[in-house]
Formats: C-alpha cells, structure tokens, sequence
C-alpha cells in the first residue's frame, strides 16, 4: 500500500512538474510576444517622429522612389493586369448559372480598387522590398557600417530608415492607382476578346458603378501596406544578428512579417471603410 502511495506521488509531482513547465513556457512565449510588440511599436514612434525633423537626406529619398516605385511597376502590373483577367473568367462562369454576366465589369472593378489592387500589390512589394531592405540594412549592421555612422555624427534612423519608410508609404498609392487601371484592362480584355462584351458597354458599365469611395479606400489601404512593408524591412534588418545567418533570417522575418500584416490590416481597413 505504501509503495502505491508513494508512486501515486511521484506521478502527480511528475505532473505538477510537467504543468508548470508548460504554463512557464507559455508565459514565456507571451512575454516574448508582447516584448517585440513593444520593441516595434517604440521603432515605428521614432520612425515617424524622425519624418517631421531636420536634416532631411532628400538624395536617399529620391533613390528610394526609384527602387521601390519605378522598379516594382513591372511585378505589380503584372500581377494586376492577370488578376483582373482571371476574375472576369470566374465570375463569367459563376454569373451565367443566374443569367447574370452583366455585371461582370462592377464586379471586376468593385474587387479590382478596394481588395485585389492594394494586397496583391503590397505583397508582391513585401517579397521584392521589404526583403531587399532588411538585407541591405542587415549587411550593414553585420559590418558595422550602422556603428561607423554613429561615429560619422549621423543618425542612422535618419539617413536609412526615415527616407525608406516615407518613400514606401507615399509611393505605394501611386503604384496601387497603376494596378487598378491595369486589372480592370485586363478583365476589359477577356470581356471583350473572349466573352463577346461589347467595349463601349463594358467601359460605360465600369465607369458608371465604380464610385470615388471605393478607389481611394484602395489608396488609403496602400499608404498603409507601404508603411508597414518597409517599417517591417527596416525594423529587421535594423535588429539582424550577426552573421549570414542573421541577415537571412531578419529577411525572412520582414517578408513574413509584413505579408501577415497586411493581410491583417487588409480586414481591419475594410471593416473601418465599409461596416
């Protein structure tokens, strides 16, 4: 009885144990969670307070433009253009079981400007730019380029950070507009040269439904993916370890991290326009 006694105890205090283990891992795992919260919330605080005081690097500006909106025209128009081709396609089939293809070309421009044009656009920037950032930024920190800056008497949050994350966040409507013309071309394309849609009245459709509110809430909704793209590319590459290893992973992270982002501030964005 004794020995039973005493393996009922060991067992229980091998599953106290075992829960405790569990609970502080758990609370491990938040603490964590809430730290890095904190720790990017303060980087995206001096990001923007950093925007709005002198010196301004006009010059790294200028070369952010560049690589962030002239070359990603290509990928997003790409991507618009066959988005807005393959969303015709779909919805011709889906309409004609209710004899309803006539609205094709609200449908095509309605998902086009509020949804397709800013995530896909943001995403396909996230996995070109927010990846390039954090690798360049990283390669800095790893060799001590961040550090010589410091030493130089400039701010490295001015001179890398700062002209990424405002080029980002005012470029990005810009290349969102150019999705949305290119997405509805495309699905004006297959209505037409494939469904047999007339094009003066699938034009005078579009033009007709599609509303001011629904292309600036995409627009709005880019600001934002802008921001969040290259703050996250920064932020990472800002905090790489040291190491290749380091830099891979810090790319990894802002790639993920802001495609999880967007897609998050995508629902938020819409429940705030259209609730």
């Amino acid at each position: 009885m004794s020995d039973f006694k005493s393996a009922s105890l060991e067992t229980a205090r091998h599953i106290s144990g075992r829960a405790l283990d569990l609970c502080a891992m758990i609370g491990h795992s938040v603490m964590q969670f809430f730290g890095s919260v904190g720790r990017l919330t303060e980087f995206a605080g001096k990001a923007v307070a950093h925007v709005f005081m002198p010196p301004w690097f006009f010059k790294q500006m200028g070369r952010q433009f560049v690589d962030i909106g002239y070359y990603s025209l290509a990928v997003v128009g790409l991507t618009a253009l066959f988005s807005g081709m393959v969303l015709a396609l779909q919805s011709y089939t889906g309409f004609s079981r209710f004899n309803a293809e006539g609205a094709i070309a609200n449908v095509v421009a309605l998902s086009i400007t509020r949804e397709l044009a800013p995530v896909l656009a943001g995403l396909m920037v996230a996995g070109r730019i927010g990846a390039s950032i954090a690798a360049e930024i990283g390669t800095m920190r790893v060799t001590e380029q961040i550090d010589a800056l410091t030493t130089l008497s400039v701010n490295p949050m001015k001179y890398l950070v700062v002209p990424r994350v405002f080029a980002g966040t005012v470029i990005m409507p810009f290349l969102v507009l150019v999705a949305d013309i290119i997405g509805i071309f495309g699905g004006f394309i297959v209505a037409v040269f494939k469904l047999g849609f007339g094009p003066y009245t699938y034009i005078e459709q579009t033009w007709n439904f599609l509303e001011w509110n629904d292309v600036a809430s995409g627009l709005v909704k880019a600001a934002v993916f802008g921001f969040i793209v290259t703050l996250m590319g920064c932020y990472n590459g800002y905090n790489s370890a040291r190491g290749a290893q380091g830099v891979g992973a810090a790319t990894t992270n802002a790639v993920v991290s802001a495609s999880i982002l967007i897609l998050i501030f995508n629902y938020l964005l819409t429940q705030m326009f259209f609730s």
